[in-house]
């Protein structure tokens, strides 16, 4: 099993900038891919970023809305992902998950954290 919590969300003015956190705890060593994923009020829940394990300096992907804009990472030493948000518009407000795949293609879910752009 593996235990993922978010935090780092809250309102942020558009043209900001916010950095979500994901700590992961369990069985870390199983996890092969990363990523975060947003679901708006009335949307589905869409893909943000992935960033796989194991990979020197870690493959990552981005959804072309956020290109440019937003930097996925990952430090192995304390098990968490990052997200660096910056020129936020008030498109990105949703609620934020933390995903995680292990080599099993077993899928894990924190419970979000919120991120509102408004001024």
């Amino acid at each position: 099993q593996v235990q993922l919590v978010e935090s780092g969300g809250g309102l942020v003015q558009p043209g900001g900038s916010l950095r979500l956190s994901c700590a992961a705890s369990g069985r870390i060593s199983t996890i092969y891919t990363m990523g975060w994923y947003r679901q708006a009020p009335g949307k589905q829940r869409e893909l943000v970023a992935t960033i796989i394990s194991g990979v020197s300096g870690g493959r990552t992907n981005y959804a072309d809305s956020v290109k440019g804009r937003f930097t996925i990472s990952r430090d192995n030493a304390d098990n968490t992902m990052y997200l660096q948000m910056n020129s936020v518009t008030p498109e990105d407000t949703a609620v934020y998950y933390c995903h995680a795949l292990d080599w099993g293609s077993m899928g894990y879910w924190g419970r979000g954290t919120q991120v509102t752009v408004s001024s």
